[in-house]
């Protein structure tokens, strides 16, 4: 039987030959690799500052803590992420306040935005979903009538662009990650950037324990944690950074071959880009109608084709249930799409005929 993955990392010799170098040099960490990832991301993306630490959602929780949020706080976001953009905020007693989604792209809606701001209402946090930036302009402008922070989650979005502009570059701070199905990987890693030197500087310290940026190794200025990014990962990023462009290219291509594949099969609706965006395709995320969509993986995953439903509502977790008393119905366009979508296999190696051979396979399935 014909298995088929839903994601796999892109590595080539380079790559490999780059770690090598590291772990030859017995410099593991906070070696040269480091400074010369970040300087080259921040260069790719269009900023002053670059600051790369272990994980997507290690550079969440520094941007909250840069920002000077802190208990009883609140910050609007979006209930229709992975779970971490929300729990960055609650790791130091913020509040996410939720607002729905958008129908067309799954990102935070910007009409609801204004009117969810409180007293305590502090920032704004939107997540930059599936490879596809929010609608950002309204959202500057509510941030600035209310003078409102702006931690952009663009995880799941590098090289995805809003007006021409890249995502994660126009608010105080923004958030990238690395994770081996994301656009690029250093296996985990993530890269806090800004254009503030002083929140530059902040997350450069608390990343490494709170370390005060002179030559004495143990002076510990403030609060920090151990989210340095090693150099064996730093190095992985510098290769997998100079063919960025044309990974995101090739996956482009293949969710084009799934757009006209898939586009007249009744009950199946593909992703649709919103005005003045692009898409950088972390995942290809249908939506499967009539309530088909867990049979429908149910009976691909026996084909051996692997999918996943993307994304449980955050609103609806157990945990969060219990914290905020959140229920169903209290977000529903994210209920919805959250029960309808399906994420498909995507990654560089994917031929036109595996993409022929699976959507042959939902139409046979969806039919019988």
């Amino acid at each position: 039987m014909k298995k088929i993955q839903i994601a796999k990392p892109y590595i080539l010799d380079e790559d490999i030959k780059n770690v090598v170098e590291v772990l030859k040099s017995g410099q593991l960490a906070l070696g040269p690799k480091l400074k010369e990832f970040e300087d080259k991301f921040a260069k790719y993306v269009g900023v002053k500052y670059a600051c790369a630490v272990s994980s997507g959602t290690a550079a969440l929780h520094l941007g909250v803590r840069a920002l000077g949020l802190k208990a009883g706080d609140e910050v609007i976001t979006t209930p229709f992420s992975f779970v971490s953009s929300a729990n960055c905020l609650i790791y130091e007693d913020v509040k996410p306040i939720f607002v729905d989604i958008e129908e067309v792209t799954f990102n935070i809606d910007p009409k609801l935005v204004e009117k969810a701001i409180t007293k305590r209402t502090k920032a704004i946090l939107p997540v930059h979903i599936f490879g596809q930036s929010a609608e950002m302009d309204p959202i500057f402008k509510i941030a600035k009538k209310y003078k409102l922070k702006i931690l952009e989650d663009a995880c799941e979005s590098l090289g995805a662009k809003y007006e021409g502009k890249m995502v994660g570059i126009t608010g105080d701070i923004g958030t990238f990650a690395f994770y081996p199905n994301k656009q690029m990987t250093t296996g985990e890693g993530g890269m806090i950037v800004t254009n503030s030197k002083k929140l530059y500087e902040l997350c450069d310290s608390m990343r490494n324990q709170g370390r005060a940026n002179t030559k004495d190794w143990l002076l510990h200025e403030r609060l920090g944690y151990n989210y340095r990014m090693d150099d064996m990962s730093a190095a992985l990023g510098i290769t997998q950074l100079k063919k960025l462009n044309w990974m995101i290219e090739q996956k482009r291509k293949i969710a084009s071959w799934y757009d006209k594949e898939l586009k007249n099969i009744p009950g199946i609706e593909v992703p649709r880009i919103g005005l003045n965006r692009t898409h950088s395709y972390f995942v290809y995320v249908i939506r499967v109608k009539q309530g088909k969509r867990n049979l429908l993986m149910n009976k691909l995953t026996k084909k051996g084709i692997q999918t996943k439903p993307y994304l449980p509502a955050i609103h609806l977790q157990p945990f969060m249930k219990e914290l905020f008393g959140f229920k169903r119905g209290d977000y529903p366009i994210t209920e919805r799409i959250s029960e309808e979508t399906l994420a498909l296999p995507l990654y560089i190696g994917l031929k036109k005929k595996d993409i022929e051979f699976i959507v042959k396979e939902i139409k046979y399935e969806l039919d019988s």
